[in-house]
């Protein structure tokens, strides 16, 4: 038997500018992981990976820099 639940979130407004700054980033990034996938496609590349999506988004993270 499978269950499910619902609620709803009222968050104040400090909480709720942080909600919506938190979803916002996660929508550029799925948006721009999207963007390199629909390149890499449209030039006949392979599949490019969560893994190489990760050494594209945050390429000073894999030199140790900042």
């Amino acid at each position: 038997m499978q269950l499910r639940y619902g609620f709803r979130l009222y968050p104040n407004g400090p909480q709720h500018s942080a909600l919506a700054r938190a979803f916002g980033c996660a929508r550029v990034v799925f948006n721009d992981a999207l963007r390199v996938r629909e390149d890499a496609r449209t030039a006949g590349l392979p599949f490019v990976t969560s893994a190489d999506l990760s050494k594209v988004a945050h390429p000073d993270e894999q030199q140790g820099t900042e």
